[in-house]
């Protein structure tokens, strides 16, 4: 399906098997009772409906990234109309060829897109967000907006909380995330929840690289992708592989 999907839309009928699927897997994730998805904020997001959804190819395919580029854009210009707690959900069709490749195998990927959507955008990098991803402001940035990038993956087995059946991208605006922060004490509340509820969703610790957005010792792009284990990249891919194709962003 082209352009965001919407929870409740008259469209499901205009979608292919493996994206009803896929929406179907999702919905049973966020309204789990008896195990509850973790992060409060989005199961919150999915019970108001403010949740967007977008379907595009194979994460190995190059034309890939310009459908994501495509509906992050799209998503940019109206995510402010769509409620506090919006976020866009993206669906990869992961091709059966993918069903053993590894969780590392994946972050490489990950990080390819990521670098790929840099790559095709139209706006210089916000002046108030520093280019290098080692500084503890850094975030990666698009279309001028600031995102936090998560991605789930069919090759997570320990980390149930970065599992899913199809590569998955949530993409949640900067800006939701500081009206959630608006007052510390209700943040606070819920983020002791979200690591309790980890800790019982999760089949293995939860990961030392969670932080807080602009903590001394805090990296953002560590939390983007979280491995299976308690092990992490020493140096972000991101700014290497920008580095090799020579853009400046």
């Amino acid at each position: 399906m082209n352009g965001l999907y919407a929870h409740g839309s008259s469209s499901r009928n205009q979608l292919l098997e493996w994206e009803k699927h896929a929406l179907d897997s999702f919905f049973a994730k966020m309204s789990d009772k008896e195990k509850p998805f973790p992060c409060i904020p989005a199961t919150i997001g999915f019970s108001m409906n403010q949740l967007k959804y977008g379907f595009i190819g194979s994460p190995r395919r190059d034309s890939t990234i310009k459908e994501l580029a495509s509906l992050l854009t799209g998503y940019t210009e109206q995510s402010r109309e769509f409620g506090n707690y919006t976020s866009l959900i993206i669906f990869y069709e992961t091709p059966d060829s993918m069903k053993n490749a590894s969780v590392e195998e994946y972050e490489q990927i990950f990080w390819e897109q990521l670098s790929g959507l840099t790559a095709l955008d139209a706006f210089e990098w916000p002046n108030d967000i520093p280019q290098d991803p080692h500084d503890p402001i850094w975030e990666f940035c698009f279309n001028g907006e600031q995102y936090f990038m998560y991605c789930a993956t069919p090759a997570h087995k320990n980390r149930k909380s970065r599992h899913f059946d199809v590569m998955m991208l949530a993409i949640t605006p900067r800006w939701v995330l500081q009206e959630f922060n608006k007052s510390q004490s209700y943040a606070q509340r819920i983020k002791a929840q979200v690591r309790k509820r980890l800790a019982n969703y999760d089949s293995i610790a939860i990961h030392p690289d969670l932080n807080t957005y602009g903590s001394e010792d805090n990296f953002e792009w560590r939390q983007y992708f979280l491995r299976d284990d308690d092990g992490s990249l020493s140096k972000c891919p991101y700014h290497r592989v920008l580095k090799f194709l020579g853009i400046d962003k």
